[in-house]
């Protein structure tokens, strides 16, 4: 099966990676990134326990280790000249299955964001930075990005407090905080959910890209903090996730599509788009009930029961190889791990 217009059609390959069968394989409440290592390997996180995965691009599962998260939400690799490291953001908290109803939970792990070899050591950890809003307020980082100095960055380390307070912060590569943004800065106005952090490097001048999930666009940033633009208001409604694909600029939206731009921040296409959920409201009359999930006769959340190959249901981290290929993990009991073959 196809999907995509254009320049920007992809094979549908459903079920992609070959996952261990087990019950919290099948009934864990997925909420994952994705990431593509300078080897190839495509690296995410399993639908139920904390644990990462590499995959070949065929989807093999070559290899596996757990980290110390309680929720594996967004990841991020980072090139220093001599290997990579993942980055984990953990906000701290997961929804699980506990006496029949999904719930979410904490089991004191986390909040913070890890450093970790790609053998599984963690070697650096952050938690909730010296700012005010963590007096009386919650830390429960959402992504991480670095300003990788194999790219002439100074390895900075940027944070985004999605599910907290709806700040972005600065830390040194050692981890010291350095300052943090809220939106308030520029012409666009307040985070609002920012739940990815992403930084371009197309062009000659590194951007930090915030989606601004709740306020429905995307904000970009100098390496500063200095607010430069905001995009995407009139053709975004969730934008969750950053990859790219040359020059493109590929937007995961948490409501059932991609979003494909320019390098000029213009709108190409969507790709994979369920019409029916990305153009409704979030709990509007008009949704899936129990979306991401469906609901049963009874009222539980159980499995989407109305999963359609060609189309997104709710993708949350996307990743691109060398070829274009992308490859998605959505939001739903037991995930959903897909990936589009480039034409």
């Amino acid at each position: 099966m196809l999907t995509g217009t254009g320049d920007n059609v992809y094979e549908w390959v459903d079920d992609w990676a070959q996952f261990p069968d087990s019950e919290s394989r099948r009934e864990g409440w997925a909420h994952p990134g994705v990431a593509v290592t300078s080897a190839g390997e495509v690296v995410t996180v399993h639908p139920g326990d904390s644990t990462i995965l590499f995959f070949d691009t065929g989807g093999k599962l070559l290899k596996s280790w757990d980290i110390p998260a309680r929720e594996v939400h967004q990841l991020a690799l980072e090139d220093d000249g001599t290997q990579q490291y993942l980055w984990a953001a953990d906000p701290g908290r997961k929804n699980i299955k506990a006496g029949g109803t999904y719930v979410p939970t904490d089991d004191g792990t986390g909040p913070h964001v890890l450093k970790v070899t790609l053998d599984g050591k963690v070697v650096a950890r952050i938690t909730a930075p010296d700012h005010e809003a963590y007096e009386t307020g919650t830390f429960a980082p959402t992504s991480v990005t670095v300003h990788e100095s194999s790219r002439g960055g100074n390895g900075d380390i940027w944070i985004g407090d999605g599910y907290g307070e709806s700040y972005v912060h600065r830390f040194t590569s050692s981890g010291e905080y350095v300052s943090s943004i809220s939106g308030e800065e520029g012409g666009a106005g307040r985070f609002a959910c920012p739940h990815s952090v992403w930084i371009d490097y197309r062009k000659s001048e590194p951007e930090l890209y915030i989606a601004d999930r709740a306020n429905r666009r995307v904000q970009v940033y100098d390496m500063e903090g200095g607010f430069k633009r905001a995009f995407g208001s009139d053709v975004l409604t969730s934008p969750s996730s950053f990859a790219i694909d040359g020059d493109q600029l590929i937007v995961a939206e948490l409501r059932s599509r991609l979003a494909v731009f320019d390098i000029e921040d213009r709108f190409v296409c969507y790709i994979a788009e369920n019409e029916p959920i990305a153009r409704v409201e979030r709990n509007s009359a008009d949704d899936v009930p129990g979306w991401p999930n469906n609901l049963d006769d009874a009222g539980n959340v159980v499995r989407s029961q109305v999963l359609e190959p060609g189309k997104l249901n709710s993708p949350h981290g996307i990743a691109t190889d060398a070829d274009g290929n992308i490859y998605s993990a959505e939001w739903l009991i037991g995930g959903r791990y897909t990936k589009l073959v480039k034409h």
